[in-house]
């Protein structure tokens, strides 16, 4: 009686910590990117804020922009890999056109590097004054 007891103990703490370890992989991760022109070859006074989501589980990405200003009808958006100062690849388009909000999917490994290194990529607008980048930020945690 006693070892079946222990055994029932061990299954249950088990399947305890799977729940907890699932639960933590399917959390959203947020991130954030204050954008401006001065980290692009755009006016300084072009700025706005990225909000993005992130569900390394399901390959989600889901944005939001708030544009403050910019000189121009954005175009595009994007993620790219790279560090602060440096021009690096698109690895998640925001869709073929600029919008203000919306979702996509990528890898599920991409995903889980962007969440798990924020600052190792940024998000950048671009508009037909500037189709290198109207304004750009390095993501960070967000609240």
């Amino acid at each position: 009686m006693r070892r079946a007891l222990i055994g029932v103990t061990v299954v249950v703490a088990s399947f305890v910590a799977v729940l907890a370890a699932s639960a933590g992989t399917t959390a959203a991760t947020k991130l954030e990117a204050t954008l401006n022109g001065k980290a692009e070859a755009a006016p300084k006074t072009n700025k706005g804020k990225a909000e993005v989501t992130l569900n390394a589980k399901t390959g989600k990405v889901c944005w939001d922009f708030n544009l403050a200003k910019i000189d121009g009808k954005p175009t595009q958006a994007h993620i790219h890999k790279g560090k602060a100062g440096v021009a690096g690849n698109v690895v998640v388009p925001f869709g073929a056109s600029y919008k203000r909000q919306g979702c996509t999917t990528a890898s599920k490994a991409l995903v889980k590097s962007i969440a798990g290194h924020p600052g190792s990529y940024y998000v950048n607008v671009h508009n037909a004054k500037h189709p290198a980048g109207a304004m750009r930020g390095q993501l960070t945690r967000g609240a």
